[in-house]
């Protein structure tokens, strides 16, 4: 466990810097009347993945964390089990975002999450379901106007634009 926390934090700190790196090739501020620069968001998540990356480094170091402490396996069988389903699912959701867009792909994934991987209600689920692709939609393409993929619902979304033009 010890060696995968290591390995981990360092790939995914090299990540980090390189989307940052790609993400200032766009206007990484706020732009007046425009919001968000193309590479605002990008580049600060991944400043903070970085930060957290290289926090991981000193915990390791220091050995202060029960990871950094620990010689057990880094995945058993089990885990991997769950780490295929979720990893799975994910391909399969982003697969999704050319067809059906990031607003008709997101209910999918998370019915499977919240309902069969996490044994939820169906109230909590199908609420979660319906809420995430609506307040996501707000956020990000009404307050910050910035465009998710819609795939070949994109035209079902001319009315609700038209509400709010």
């Amino acid at each position: 466990m010890r060696k995968a926390e290591l390995i981990m934090a360092i790939v995914m700190g090299i990540f980090s810097a390189y989307l940052m790196w790609k993400s200032a090739e766009l206007p990484i501020g706020w732009i007046e009347d425009e919001g968000p620069g193309g590479g605002f968001w990008p580049f600060w998540l991944s400043f903070a993945m970085l930060l957290s990356c290289l926090w991981m480094i000193i915990s390791w170091v220091r050995k202060t964390s029960p990871l950094s402490q620990s010689t057990e396996v880094f995945m058993d069988a089990a885990a991997f089990k769950g780490f295929v389903q979720i990893s799975g699912s994910l391909i399969i959701t982003v697969a999704l975002f050319h067809v059906i867009g990031i607003y008709g792909a997101l209910p999918f994934f998370l019915i499977y999450y919240i309902r069969f991987l996490g044994r939820h209600s169906w109230s909590f689920t199908l609420f979660m379901a319906v809420a995430t692709p609506v307040i996501t939609f707000l956020f990000f393409e009404i307050v910050l106007k910035i465009t998710l993929p819609k795939g070949l619902t994109d035209e079902y979304f001319y009315p609700i634009f038209a509400l709010f033009n």
